[in-house]
């Protein structure tokens, strides 16, 4: 599985980012993956190769690039309870430093470079995120209707400049929400909203799962959540990106 670092240009400088797309020389649909609040390591790279692995050209860019290139904060290998203060404590400032009008100036650069490149086809394509990136995502999305066409959230916060625009959503939407973060009540009460919106989606809470759930560096870990975010995820890439 071909993989590289890339540089994109954007508005306010340059984000590194990582990629992964199968090999024979062809164009493959486009796959934009944002990572979770912990960055580009590892985890996030395995997951973009198994994407790929698929028929997919997978960008994962460094959201957090201003702060500096990949790592932005050192990591421990594994994020436990013992780890998670002293990470989160370094990590708060850049995610609270992330605000929608960061995400929307950085999306734009994000999704010409994506279709830009000579092994993705040229659109649309689907964008996808954990945490903050499940956010990002939703918020690119609701940007550029026409240029994706599905968007996947897993774990994510949705914040009222999301919820208050799903109206202008063109893309098929999963949400995969765990059970830690949202009640029945609250899930009743998004889908209601997306339902007033008239978004084409799925919505649902993944049975015992944690914040946090589809990542195997940390002790929020789910196999079966993560199984379960392949088995929602698979189907609608396929549905929705054109192999042509």
């Amino acid at each position: 599985m071909p993989t590289t670092t890339l540089r994109i240009p954007t508005a306010d400088g340059e984000a590194d980012a990582f990629a992964a797309f199968p090999d024979g020389g062809e164009r493959h649909p486009g796959v934009l993956m944002y990572p979770d609040g912990f960055g580009i390591r590892p985890v996030l790279r395995d997951m973009a190769r198994e994407l790929a692995g698929h028929g997919y050209y997978v960008l994962v860019p460094n959201i957090f690039y201003r702060h500096g290139p990949t790592p932005v904060i050192e990591l421990p290998d594994f994020i436990g309870a013992e780890a998670r203060p002293a990470v989160f404590a370094r990590l708060m400032p850049l995610i609270e430093a992330h605000t929608a009008e960061r995400t929307l100036r950085d999306a734009d650069a994000y999704l010409s470079f994506l279709t830009g490149r000579p092994e993705a086809g040229a659109g649309p394509v689907a964008v996808t995120g954990y945490c903050i990136g499940g956010l990002v995502a939703m918020r690119t999305a609701v940007a550029h209707p026409g240029r994706v066409a599905a968007v996947a959230a897993f774990h994510g916060p949705l914040t009222a400049d999301v919820t208050d625009h799903l109206a202008e959503l063109t893309a098929e939407v999963h949400l995969g929400h765990a059970e830690g973060d949202l009640t029945p009540e609250a899930l009743a009460a998004l889908n209601r909203t997306l339902d007033a919106a008239g978004a084409d989606y799925t919505s649902e809470i993944y049975p015992g799962t944690l914040h946090g759930f589809t990542m195997s560096d940390t002790d929020a870990f789910s196999p079966s959540g993560l199984q379960r975010h392949w088995d929602r995820l698979l189907p609608l890439l396929d549905r929705t990106l054109s192999r042509k």
